[in-house]
């Protein structure tokens, strides 16, 4: 049986775009649509906050409107709803466990906005071993076409596996394309070692040596999704603004985040945090070892 697409909903208007952009895919990919509302709220949250009983009614009828909903404009798309008495948090990341990717709504762009800046957002990337996709709000009306090209940020083989994996294969349920997307920067004076140097001269230099990388990042893929266009571009200097640059246009970001990072680092690589404060397209952030 094939895992659902989870969505998370709050009651806000955005969870309702990320309810819309998650029926489009879960149509594409002929999956089924869960949609969990986790009512509960933090003890210090609860105190402030309406009757419990008040809360639960209030998060029932967010849910049965969205399913009826979702039953008119999406006829074909298999829909379940659950009501939890849980928290956010757990909620979403257990509901997400089993799912093919877990979606929620986010505010907006910039600084202040969006619904990662809030605790409940960067815990579940933080936490869920499954992919996450934020869509954004866009002025008022539901979020945004899923056209345009399937944009993926390519790391060194074989961590970005998973990533490009889910790229070409969003890809290939929409009929789009893939731009795989590599930045590349010059080295340190203290890296310039005749070894290295011999290496980059034999490669053509540096930018070529980066291409025939990202072309054996990608061939794998290339071979395994035969009908999805394919572009390839490097691109000279810092990670997040060359992805954020390519992804100009795209129906969707892809960025992979590591599952075992130091207990110090955080818990998403500055390109995710760029990518979710600023690219103005749904966001992908798949885990990866």
């Amino acid at each position: 049986m094939a895992r659902p697409i989870t969505v998370g909903l709050d009651g806000s208007p955005e969870c309702l775009d990320a309810v819309d952009w998650a029926a489009r895919e879960a149509r594409w990919r002929h999956t089924p649509l869960r949609l969990v509302y986790a009512w509960t709220l933090p003890p210090q949250t609860a105190r402030t906050a309406q009757a419990p009983e008040v809360r639960k009614e209030w998060a029932q009828q967010v849910l049965d409107d969205a399913e009826a909903d979702l039953a008119t404009r999406y006829p074909d798309v298999a829909v379940s709803t659950k009501l939890v008495s849980e928290t956010a948090v757990p909620a979403l990341v257990g509901h997400g466990a089993d799912s093919e990717m877990l979606v929620l709504g986010s505010r907006g762009r910039g600084a202040v906005a969006g619904f990662l800046l809030g605790s409940i957002g960067l815990q579940v990337l933080g936490r869920t071993a499954r992919p996450v996709v934020l869509v954004r709000r866009r002025s008022g009306q539901r979020s945004g076409t899923s056209g345009g090209d399937v944009v993926v940020g390519i790391q060194d083989p074989p961590e970005s596996a998973a990533p490009i994996e889910f790229a070409f294969g969003t890809a290939a349920a929409r009929g789009a394309g893939v731009r795989a997307v590599r930045a590349w920067k010059l080295p340190g004076v203290s890296e310039y070692g005749p070894a290295s140097l011999r290496a980059l001269d034999e490669a053509g230099g540096i930018e070529l040596a980066e291409r025939k990388r990202l072309g054996e990042a990608v061939l794998l893929w290339r071979e395994k999704y035969p009908e999805v266009p394919v572009a390839e571009q490097v691109g000279m200097g810092n990670a997040a603004e060359v992805l954020l640059t390519s992804a100009a246009g795209a129906g969707l970001v892809v960025v992979g985040r590591h599952t075992h990072r130091p207990a110090t680092s955080p818990r998403l690589g500055h390109v995710a945090h760029a990518l979710l404060h600023h690219a103005a397209c749904p966001v992908a952030v798949v885990p990866h070892d």
